[in-house]
């Protein structure tokens, strides 16, 4: 189970430092497209090759290991403009992993990726964990519009319609450029560009 939009009440029990959704201003309009898990030799690629299409920016929440494995990638990433973030080094869920493994795990990703952008895997973190790490200089990001890209279990159109019949200027929203999340990806990002793009809101970078 998941929610497609993040509640207000969810949020409210979240720190108070962490981003949800950004300020929208009226003469610019703008929606914030963020990437989990990669960097990943097909789906990023393609993601890159669409942003670039669209003049878009994005925001990739890479996995330390991945990094490590496909460096040209994640080059490619900040080459062509676009911020990256922490995802920890081994995609770890906060919930099931002791506070300071999980601290050391990011430490290992930010040998890597040099952010202070952080997404908490499956956007589960205990509370000393995200205190530990505002301590640290993080921001902590999560979103207000799910995909559900990752979700093998619904259609490429059916993820198309949780992204457009739910977005609006300062959405923070989750794709992952991963495998598991291939097949909706790759037919749903094109899409929900065009629908910016005639919406005249600007896709860009956190």
């Amino acid at each position: 189970m998941y929610l497609i939009q993040t509640p207000k009440l969810l949020r409210a029990l979240a720190p108070s430092f962490a981003i949800w959704e950004k300020p929208v201003l009226p003469a610019q309009p703008a929606v914030y497209l963020t990437f989990d898990d990669g960097p990943h030799p097909l789906a990023t690629p393609f993601v890159l090759d669409v942003l670039a299409k669209y003049e878009a920016g994005a925001t990739f929440f890479c996995i330390g290991k991945n990094v490590v494995e496909h460096p040209e990638i994640f080059h490619r990433i900040l080459n062509e403009g676009h911020a990256v973030g922490n995802h920890t080094h081994n995609h770890l869920n906060g919930w099931h992993t002791k506070s300071d493994i999980y601290i050391e795990n990011t430490h290992q990703a930010a040998q890597y990726i040099n952010s202070k952008l952080f997404r908490p895997p499956y956007g589960r973190i205990k509370k000393i964990q995200a205190d530990k790490l505002h301590e640290m200089g993080y921001s902590i990001v999560m979103w207000s519009l799910l995909s559900g890209d990752f979700d093998i279990k619904i259609s490429p159109e059916r993820c198309l319609e949780n992204v457009v019949f739910n977005l609006k200027p300062g959405d923070i929203v989750v794709f992952h450029d991963s495998q598991k999340a291939w097949d909706r990806m790759n037919y749903v990002l094109p899409r929900v560009l065009e629908h910016c793009k005639k919406n005249k809101w600007s896709v860009k970078a956190l």
